[in-house]
């Protein structure tokens, strides 16, 4: 499962893949399905992606320089056997306080929703209806009127 959580804990989109595959093929896909509707146009955009050091990997962070998008993604030292020459990539610890918001969502789904966490169903359907359900209901507790004052909002720092 591949999730991108607003800094505020809401779930923007969530993607559903094998167990074998690592997170950081699929990262391109989950951030180009972001897209909130607002009054005028819907963003598809973020400012900011957090995301932990299993995404530290140069095509990642060419796709976010060509949108426009700021990479907080610390440097991962399993990936370099010596220094990297050059401009370090910007990380800013002071941001990524907020990543715990991906953490929690997490957690709150393994624990809210056993279903969930050991995967019963066999169809990807189903266990995607689940999923949505259980994405509802966290927005739904939240508080609707909520949502709708930071939609504008919401896209500014994205945690993956």
């Amino acid at each position: 499962m591949h999730a991108c959580i607003s800094c505020e804990g809401f779930p923007l989109t969530i993607q559903l893949s094998y167990g074998t595959d690592h997170d950081r093929k699929h990262f391109i896909e989950v951030i180009e399905d972001i897209k909130i509707k607002t009054n005028r146009r819907s963003r598809t955009r973020p400012l900011e992606v957090l995301a932990d050091a299993a995404y530290d990997d140069v095509d990642i962070r060419k796709h976010l320089r060509s949108r426009g998008i700021q990479s907080n993604i610390p440097i991962n030292p399993r990936n370099t056997k010596t220094r990297k020459r050059g401009r370090p990539t910007r990380f800013n610890p002071v941001t990524y306080v907020k990543r715990g918001t991906i953490e929690r969502f997490f957690a709150w789904l393994n624990m809210g929703f056993r279903k969930l966490a050991t995967r019963y169903e066999r169809l990807n359907i189903v266990f995607k209806g689940f999923l949505d359900i259980a994405c509802f209901m966290l927005c739904w507790k939240r508080g609707f009127r909520e949502v709708m004052k930071l939609a504008h909002y919401l896209i500014y720092s994205v945690v993956v």
